[in-house]
């Protein structure tokens, strides 16, 4: 008996030795081999992030011409319903986001519900936003009503859509995999939502009205031409409208196809290995805004978004006023956009090869000569297609590098503090949060501007103050944010050296967490 009794412990001491130097092997294995996602699970994953990029894209470029030229509303409630809107979307992120911390556990998962039911609620809203209500009083209300309850659902889409990331597979190499998927589709779905809208949209164009001091080639028969482009322009603006709500149902479409590929091609587990005791919301708040190279990078990319986000608001109206291209417009958008898409591997191999820093630099300057060359030559179809196709170009730089520059600072706070976990999506909203608000301050601002100026609605010209106004929009204003940019990214800290250094130390960190799980599951075995 004793004998058998020893003969077990030296079994056992014998199997925890080997633990070591064997099983610390093969279980990872096990576990990276039931973790594994496949190509079709990633493409399934990845098509559910092409919703919000292609509405973003959509009202990106469109609405503000939408509210001015077929809503025909005044520039001043554009801006408001711009404003409001968009500020609306900057306060839902942190507020759906902490909903979702507090909902519970379903066979669905956690993530899944709240996609589900925002898809056809959402799809409903965004719909009529381009519908125009038959009452002329209400116009304004219904616009801000839609365009925040919509914002406010693809925020309870889009928030978990992101979060998923960490619960369809525990292993990294994996997240990293689908993430890449992910951001190839993202691209490709705001060329396909520019493409879409511009296109459908460009082949129902309402005839521009003369200005009261347009002068008429016939006098005599003046209010004879007034009056039969007014009955032309009713009815053209009547397939205007239409147009639009065609490109939308198009859009919804392609909403809820997305949310049923992600339902059905993608599974979520509940996430395993989280701290128990996570530091309280508003102490990590305060940690993470304190933390200096975040603080840096926030601000400076905040100042290059916004150039970006001006030109993106502004530069359609620019097109159709200002230079004249009224049935072009949409193909030029789409050459940038384009353009973007086909740059992106370009920026992935220049930031590995340069550095993320230098990339940030040269993206954002590659834009000044282009946005200052637009506004200065003369109303030439070609050479807009050219300057847009460069434009292209940095605008890649512009959508790839905050994506790619937030990680490292997380990974170095993680460095700096080792022993405070949980925050990732802190560093995340709070970065959209700070864009979004931007943003809608920016476009509101903008299109006051455009009022003050006089912008007259539907006119066949504008203005020169208008005309003026839509170049300071898309080129000096923009050239000034990105200086600003430029030199708050000067003092960010993390270099390529630092950036290094802190993968090693952190793959340290995880290699030693790993070997200390590995023992406690064959202690547990034993």
């Amino acid at each position: 008996m004793a004998k058998g009794e020893g003969a077990e412990q030296y079994s056992s001491a014998s199997l925890l030795n080997k633990s070591v130097s064997s099983d610390s092997v093969k279980l990872p294995r096990k576990h990276e081999h039931r973790n594994r996602l496949s190509i079709c699970n990633k493409i399934c994953y990845a098509i559910g992030g092409a919703p919000y990029q292609i509405t973003g894209s959509a009202l990106g470029f469109f609405l503000q011409l939408y509210l001015l030229e077929v809503a025909q509303l005044d520039p001043f409630y554009a801006s408001i319903i711009l404003f409001v809107g968009r500020a609306w979307d900057a306060v839902t992120d942190p507020t759906v986001g902490f909903l979702i911390s507090r909902s519970p556990w379903t066979r669905f998962g956690r993530m899944m519900p709240w996609i589900l039911l925002s898809t056809p609620l959402a799809v409903t809203s965004y719909f009529l936003i381009w519908y125009i209500p038959p009452f002329e009083d209400g116009k304004v209300i219904w616009c801000i009503f839609f365009y925040c309850i919509f914002q406010t659902l693809q925020t309870c889409f889009h928030v978990p859509y992101s979060a998923l990331t960490m619960f369809i597979t525990s292993e990294q190499k994996e997240r990293d995999s689908a993430t890449a998927y992910r951001m190839t589709v993202e691209v490709l779905g705001s060329l396909l939502g520019t493409a879409i809208q511009g296109q459908i949209v460009g082949m129902a164009h309402a005839p521009c009205l003369p200005g009261p001091g347009e002068i008429v080639a016939d006098p005599t028969n003046y209010s004879a031409f007034v009056s039969q482009n007014e009955s032309d322009h009713s009815i053209s603006l009547h397939h205007t409208r239409t147009a639009y709500m065609i490109a939308s149902a198009v859009i919804c479409s392609l909403y809820i196809l997305c949310a049923v590929v992600l339902f059905c091609g993608v599974r979520e587990h509940e996430a395993t290995g989280i701290r128990s005791k996570p530091m309280p919301f508003l102490q990590g708040i305060k940690m993470v805004m304190g933390y200096g190279p975040y603080a840096k990078l926030v601000m400076g990319f905040l100042f290059t978004s916004l150039a970006f986000m001006l030109l993106e608001g502004n530069f359609a109206l620019f097109c159709t006023s200002t230079l004249g291209f009224r049935n072009n417009f949409q193909n030029i958008l789409l050459v940038i956009m384009l353009s973007a898409t086909l740059a992106i591997p370009f920026w992935q191999w220049f930031l590995t090869r340069f550095g993320k820093k230098t990339a940030a630099f040269v993206g954002s300057l590659s834009a000044i000569p282009f946005v200052i060359l637009v506004v200065c030559m003369k109303s030439n179809l070609i050479i807009i297609y050219v300057v847009s196709c460069a434009s292209g170009v940095a605008v890649a730089a512009a959508f790839l590098l905050p994506w790619s520059m937030l990680p490292d600072v997380v990974d170095d706070f993680q460095v700096q503090n080792p022993n405070s976990t949980g925050h990732e999506a802190i560093f995340y909203s709070f970065y959209v949060f700070f864009t979004k608000f931007a943003s809608g301050i920016s476009l509101g601002v903008s299109t006051l501007s455009l009022d003050f100026a006089g912008y007259i609605t539907s006119g066949c010209s504008q203005p020169e103050e208008v005309d003026l106004t839509l170049k300071l929009l898309v080129s000096a204003v923009p050239v000034v944010l990105i200086f600003i940019g430029l030199g708050i990214l000067y003092t960010y800290p993390i270099n390529e050296e630092r950036r290094q250094g802190n993968r090693k130390i952190l793959q340290e960190m995880r290699d030693e967490e790993d070997s200390e799980t590995d023992s406690t599951e064959v202690a547990e075995m034993i």
